[in-house]
């Protein structure tokens, strides 16, 4: 065997389980893409997000929750081992309604979950006067909001850059620029790259984003997995002007406002649009006026990754046992759990999660 764990797809979700099994003693190789490749580890918005997850489905608002609970201690362990620290905050976050309708509802779907997860759901409603002691600069517009204190946001490209160095230093081997063709099992398995290159493995993980729709038929799985552009704006480094993150505007470590997203079904088109950013740019006016005087810096669009019901894929091929299909939409929320609770998953141990109502067997045709 050239490696224990042959991970295809070098992103947050790749490395976050690469992480993980290193830290267990596995040896890892990582296939990553070029730099022309689709990354949506390099465009989401950095929310740690619990709110509003799994509402159909609680077993996905409590691996967020589980997620969310561990991401402190993972950042703090990332951190010390590379020097290189990765912002979080985690003192709750919003979301900002327009009107009383779609405010209460909100909260009556909410209590709904609440009740399916045992009461462990907190957050608390805000009327306008009250966010307006936590938010002093939100516009007259905004009639409440839900806080969720389990919500945050951290910085996701030092993210992707400390776990990226922290599987270097534990001995990860990461070959980059690699387009993975083929991958078969005679006995063990065999990785095969557009360029030649074969990696040997025990196990397979793709995590490869929009790229195991094209891998994952071949390797046994259904991989229904479709992607969705978002657009942001940034603007430049503000005095602080946003307590707590929303759905609407964050304002980052390094002071900037971070302004998103969209949510556009428009293939693999991740272009900017002048609608998609000027109706991005109303909303965030809407919610905070003095963003009215703010210069924007950069733009961009990313194409994030869905399944048809929006949870996560965790999936052991029948054909292939051995190889697994990770992937998911919210790679940021949910890399703390990919890295200390998922490759218990991986490994068959005691200590494995249940993830059973994430497999693809959801998506079978009656």
């Amino acid at each position: 065997m050239d490696t224990d764990y042959a991970i295809i797809g070098g992103g947050v979700v790749g490395l976050s389980v690469a992480w993980g099994l290193l830290r267990r003693g596995r040896s890892v190789t990582i296939l990553d893409g070029d730099d022309g490749s689709f990354r949506a580890s390099l465009g989401n918005f950095g929310l740690v997000w619990v709110q509003s997850k799994g509402m159909n489905q609680p077993r996905y608002a409590r691996w967020s929750q589980e997620s969310a609970e561990i991401w402190a201690a993972f950042a703090a362990e990332l951190g010390d081992a590379t020097g290189q620290a990765v912002p979080l905050e985690q003192k709750g976050g919003y979301d900002l309604h327009f009107s009383e309708e779609t405010l209460q509802a909100t909260v009556e779907k909410y209590e709904v979950l609440k009740a399916k997860l045992g009461g462990d759901y907190p957050y608390e409603v805000l009327g306008h006067n009250a966010l307006r002691k936590e938010e002093p600069h939100i516009g007259p517009k905004v009639v409440g909001a839900i806080l969720h204190h389990q919500d945050g946001h951290a910085n996701p490209l030092k993210l992707l850059k400390a776990l990226a160095a922290d599987v270097r230093r534990m001995g990860g081997r990461v070959l980059v620029g690699k387009t993975v063709t083929e991958v078969t099992k005679p006995d063990a398995f065999r990785i095969t790259c557009a360029d030649g290159t074969t990696v040997g493995s025990e196990k397979v993980v793709l995590s490869a984003g929009l790229g195991a729709a094209q891998l994952g038929p071949s390797m046994g799985f259904k991989a229904p997995i479709r992607p969705q552009r978002g657009q942001v704006l940034i603007t430049e480094k503000l005095p602080k002007l946003i307590n707590r993150p929303s759905l609407i505007a964050r304002q980052v470590d390094e002071g900037g406002i971070q302004i998103g997203a969209t949510n556009e079904e428009v293939g693999r088109d991740d272009r900017v649009t002048q609608p998609g950013l000027s109706g991005l740019a109303a909303e965030a006016i809407a919610a905070y006026p003095a963003l009215a005087r703010a210069q924007l810096v950069r733009s961009w669009g990313a194409l994030r990754i869905l399944s048809p019901d929006g949870l996560p894929i965790y999936q052991q091929s029948a054909q292939m046992p051995g190889a697994y299909l990770v992937t998911c939409h919210s790679g940021v929320t949910l890399a703390a759990a990919h890295a200390r609770l998922l490759p218990e998953w991986l490994e068959g141990t005691g200590a494995a999660p249940d993830l059973e109502v994430f497999s693809e067997d959801r998506f079978a045709v009656s």
